[in-house]
């Protein structure tokens, strides 16, 4: 199987801050990636989007303390929904939040693909971006 599918997928950004919203998607196009990018502003939106919507995703950029529902919940529900689950796609939290309890809870009792600490640094930033994006960009994956 061709993996063009999965790498042409829409980039999901779930995220409560519009500038830190601003600076991921800023970082996202200045490296030429040409993806859709769809943001949602908590994962209660973000869950109603993926639950709704037909179109492949890439990844899933998600924050971890937002109100209503907060990416942990978040990822707690798509991995006890089969159809979401069964999507495989790929999570990665990334946000300010990396204390010792939420990363820990992350990896243990969830299935992420990473958990990344938001800088403040434009060039760190894209380097961390660049590197998640290629590698799932080149990982062969269920949903192809």
């Amino acid at each position: 199987k061709n993996n063009t599918m999965i790498k042409n997928g829409n980039i999901l950004i779930i995220e409560d801050d519009a500038d830190d919203k601003e600076i991921l998607e800023d970082v996202i196009v200045s490296l030429g990636t040409t993806n859709k990018i769809v943001w949602k502003i908590n994962g209660a939106e973000a869950l109603e989007y993926l639950c709704n919507s037909n179109e492949k995703m890439l990844i899933i950029f998600c924050d971890v303390n937002m109100p209503i529902m907060n990416g942990l919940e978040l990822k707690r529900l798509i991995d006890a929904d089969p159809v979401l689950r069964k999507k495989s796609i790929p999570f990665v939290f990334y946000s300010t939040a990396a204390t010792e309890n939420a990363i820990e809870e992350a990896y243990t009792t969830l299935s992420i693909q990473g958990f990344f600490k938001k800088e403040n640094d434009f060039h760190k930033t894209k380097a961390i971006i660049n590197t998640v994006l290629e590698y799932w960009k080149n990982c062969v994956h269920p949903n192809t």
